[in-house]
């Protein structure tokens, strides 16, 4: 898809920072780029967005988020294509989710043309900070609070719509060894998991905490009433072959409908792939793990794509996946969608949001 018209004012920055950026050591959200988007919703509407240097901002210590929650957030890529130009991947399907989610939490919808022009204008305007080596990305953040200053349980009435970049390099983590969360929950049905919400991340820290010191990576979050059923990874979906299908947890409001899940099972789906969106138990992956019925297992989100598990500790027991070979489902399809996303294959369900530069 192509772009639009922007008409944003922009105050640019005196003096570029990029000259303080590592480009051969970029670690995930060190640095951010020069300029951001900020636009206020007050007196019931939204005000025009523009474009500042980045930098502090002045709030007050009754701001309303700090106190109560509100507070809303996406992540999401840009990447220089193999001919130039730069690719926004799946903005509309971001901006859709970021809807669902400020809805939940009782805050104003942002329009699908605010959200792409300011998107639009800003990488444009950063677009030397996207880095260039092979797998490197513009991390983009577009977040949303709660600026009014009142103290008392209630829906703000001014709210602040911001986005930032940073560039990012390669996922290159190792294997996540996963641990079982049957203690904890995470959300509930009925809750705010399918949203991404700040306080998700937040209240997940603990049994993560715990779950690190015992040597895991993650958790892997089960239902919040048996601890029985699959929901997520701590940051990411996930997904099993299972007898050569692909089997996801359905999903539900506990369980965040992730662009990169969408887009894999697309995908799995082009590529002859029998797909499941269904309950998922841990008894099942257990004895799957077991009797060699589970050959894959990995996590999907926008930093990692597809991130590999080599273990999951299930009733005590340390189970072993098998190491995902070059034939595996996850590389191919992970291989396939980034060769959609740099213009090597055709774009045939117009993912790909292109700034021609």
């Amino acid at each position: 898809m192509t772009t639009l018209t922007t008409s944003i004012p922009v105050q640019r920055i005196a003096k570029s920072r990029i000259k303080e950026v590592d480009f051969n050591n970029l670690e995930f959200g060190k640095y951010i780029a020069d300029h951001m988007v900020v636009a206020d919703f007050k007196d019931g509407k939204w005000h025009e967005p523009a474009i500042f240097p980045y930098g502090d901002m002045l709030m007050s210590p009754a701001m309303l988020s700090l106190h109560y929650g509100q507070a809303v957030f996406e992540g999401m890529k840009a990447f220089f294509m193999n001919d130039g130009n730069i690719n926004i991947f799946r903005p509309q399907k971001h901006h859709a989710r970021f809807n669902r989610s400020l809805d939940r939490m009782c805050m104003p919808q942002i329009s699908e043309e605010a959200f792409i022009q300011s998107l639009r204008a800003l990488i444009e305007l950063d677009k030397d900070w996207i880095p260039t080596s092979e797998g490197s990305s513009f991390y983009i953040r577009p977040f949303m609070f709660a600026y009014e200053a009142r103290l008392g349980v209630k829906v703000a009435d001014h709210f602040k719509f911001i986005i930032i970049n940073s560039p990012v390099a390669a996922y290159q983590a190792k294997p996540y060894r996963l641990k079982v969360e049957d203690t904890y929950v995470r959300t509930a049905e009925g809750g705010t998991g399918f949203a991404k919400c700040a306080g998700n991340y937040g209240g997940a820290f603990y049994p993560t905490q715990i779950a690190r010191e015992e040597g895991f990576d993650q958790i892997l979050w089960t239902d919040h009433k048996e601890h029985k059923y699959i929901d997520e990874v701590g940051m990411m979906n996930v997904m099993f072959v299972i007898n050569g299908k692909l089997v996801t947890p359905k999903l539900t409001t506990a369980i965040l409908d992730g662009i990169t899940r969408d887009t894999i099972l697309t995908l799995a789906k082009d590529m002859g792939v029998t797909v499941e969106e269904r309950k998922v138990s841990i008894d099942e992956i257990e004895a799957g793990l077991k009797d060699g019925s589970v050959t894959e297992a990995f996590g999907t989100g926008t930093a990692a794509v597809v991130a590999p598990i080599a273990v999951i500790k299930i009733k005590g027991n340390d189970l072993i996946i098998p190491e995902a070979g070059p034939d595996s489902f996850q590389l191919r399809v992970k291989k396939k969608l980034n060769d959609i996303r740099m213009g090597v294959e055709p774009d045939k369900h117009g993912w790909n949001y292109i700034i021609h530069v």
